[in-house]
């Protein structure tokens, strides 16, 4: 049972090529893009209701400026972080 666990680890990270050898699944880089591309997307799904519920806010009260402008950006750090994943790769 032991090496079936091990051997569905091995061939669940890897692609058989016509040859027989083993590759990769998804490209380092791709797979970095990929981190990158899903962290933008939910940091702008994140922002579309912080941004609308922060100019609500400030419509109403405009010391929230400061606030509003923090919580708007937050998301923003997310996709910061996704951007070092692609000088680590």
């Amino acid at each position: 049972m032991l090496e079936l666990a091990a051997a569905a680890d091995v061939l669940g990270s890897t692609v058989l090529q016509a040859d027989g050898a083993a590759a990769p699944a998804i490209p380092p880089t791709a797979a970095a893009a990929l981190a990158v591309g899903l962290a933008g997307l939910g940091a702008g799904i994140a922002e579309r209701g912080i941004g609308a519920a922060a100019m609500g806010a400030i419509a109403e009260d405009q010391d929230l400026f400061g606030i509003g402008l923090i919580l708007t950006v937050l998301p923003e750090t997310i996709v910061i972080l996704a951007l070092v994943t692609i000088f680590l790769v």
